[in-house]
């Protein structure tokens, strides 16, 4: 039959398999393989349903379900040295056991720490007094402070205004150059030429943020239809070409 999951309380996919043996009361020494493959398949798909993002330990689980479930299926048994037929789900009622018996004791364990946390310490009736006068008499918290107290009260507002003072500092540089300045060189630079290869800008002033600079305007003015570009200078290079007449500014 059919289940539905609302909520995946299951801490990993050996609670769940826990689940399913319990639920049915099924043999934990002799566990249907296929029936609990459907089940934790189902319990999946639930999950996907409910577009909650499947652990990738349950989704290894159900792979390794499916591996035991098609050895089962194999007409031919394994055998080991001694030429007894090997049981495919051994290791998985192995793995099953030890978790078994871990979650037992941590189930133990998680009780005793509710009860502890359920009790308070009993502690000294007449220190409690005398911090609780203390709170509220300032002149009996003046007569505790001595020389070394206060030197050390001292170095930690001394140490915070330190950190305070050596706090990251960022500079912002602008640089010296535009993307319409670089524009214009590049179009200044084919009124001479109808052509110039990619690397003359690079000769021209070998600076990394010229050269970004110059690229972007490149790309600018390929948009705008005024230049093309033509790979067959080299493997990292290019023409830039222009496509039209550019008139001569008046000087």
């Amino acid at each position: 039959m059919s289940f539905e999951i609302k909520l995946p309380l299951f801490e990993g996919p050996f609670d769940l398999m826990l689940f399913f043996i319990e639920r049915d009361e099924l043999d934990i020494y002799d566990i249907p393989i296929s029936k609990i493959t459907n089940d934790f398949l189902d319990y999946i798909h639930q999950l996907e349903k409910m577009e909650i993002e499947v652990a990738s330990e349950f989704i290894l689980f159900a792979a390794t379900l499916m591996k035991i479930k098609s050895k089962m299926l194999l007409p031919r048994p394994e055998l080991n040295e001694d030429g007894v037929e090997i049981d495919p789900r051994e290791e998985l009622i192995r793995h099953l056991l030890e978790y078994k018996k871990y979650k037992s004791v941590l189930g133990t364990l998680a009780n005793m720490e509710e009860e502890r946390m359920s009790k308070w310490n009993r502690g000294n009736v007449e220190e409690e007094l005398k911090g609780l006068a203390k709170a509220d008499n300032v002149d009996a918290e003046m007569q505790d402070l001595d020389l070394y107290r206060l030197l050390k009260v001292y170095q930690k507002v001394l140490a915070k205004y330190v950190s305070r003072s050596d706090d990251t500092k960022h500079t912002v540089i602008q640089y010296p150059y535009t993307i319409e300045q670089q524009k214009e060189l590049v179009l200044d630079k084919l009124r001479d030429k109808s052509k110039i290869p990619f690397t003359d800008f690079i000769d021209l002033k070998p600076d990394k943020i010229f050269i970004v600079y110059t690229f972007l305007a490149i790309l600018e003015l390929l948009q705008l239809a005024l230049v093309t570009i033509r790979i067959g200078e080299g493997f990292n290079n290019f023409w830039v070409e222009k496509l039209e007449a550019i008139p001569v500014q008046n000087v």
